[in-house]
């Protein structure tokens, strides 16, 4: 199966004429390693979070502000799931083809069962732009979130906003 990487899902963004900003670096593991970097968009890099129901029935990817607390009791309620909880390296792997510390919505390219619903955060939406890494994490993409969502919706994965408390 063919797997989206790091120039995959910059070759994906080239094809459809996508408008993204690029930043190489050393490969980062957390969010204080993300903000340590001094990207010009750093402001705007999202948290990334890969969790499953109790039951590993639904997956979700949330993507949040990285400065916002993961509430997963207030995100169960809003989704109307089971209990969440942080799903397993190997369902990472096995449904993203992602390993930890690049977890990102370019990952669902790779979900090719359509089995990951992607939960974004409403104030995203005031950002200029999403900050994630493509499918590596030695690299952050600056790419419209229209446009990011616009290519889930096309992958066929479902999406939906949700406003998180502060």
């Amino acid at each position: 199966m063919a797997r989206f990487g790091k120039a995959e899902v910059r070759a994906y963004l080239d094809e459809r004429g996508v408008p993204y900003e690029a930043a190489e670096h050393e490969a980062v593991f957390t969010m204080e390693g993300s903000r340590a970097l001094g990207l010009p968009f750093a402001d705007e890099v999202a948290k990334n979070l890969f969790l499953c129901d109790e039951k590993k029935r639904s997956y979700y990817l949330v993507v949040m502000p990285e400065d916002k607390p993961a509430d997963l009791k207030e995100l169960r309620a809003q989704l109307g799931t089971r209990r969440l909880r942080f799903a397993s390296e190997e369902d990472l792997e096995t449904l993203l083809g992602l390993r930890s510390g690049a977890v990102s919505p370019f990952g669902v390219l790779n979900d090719e069962e359509r089995r990951v619903q992607v939960v974004f955060d409403e104030e995203l939406r005031s950002y200029r732009g999403l900050g994630a890494h493509p499918n590596d994490n030695t690299a952050t993409l600056h790419v419209p979130l229209q446009a990011v969502v616009e290519m889930i919706e096309n992958h066929g994965n479902p999406v939906v906003f949700v406003a998180l408390p502060r």
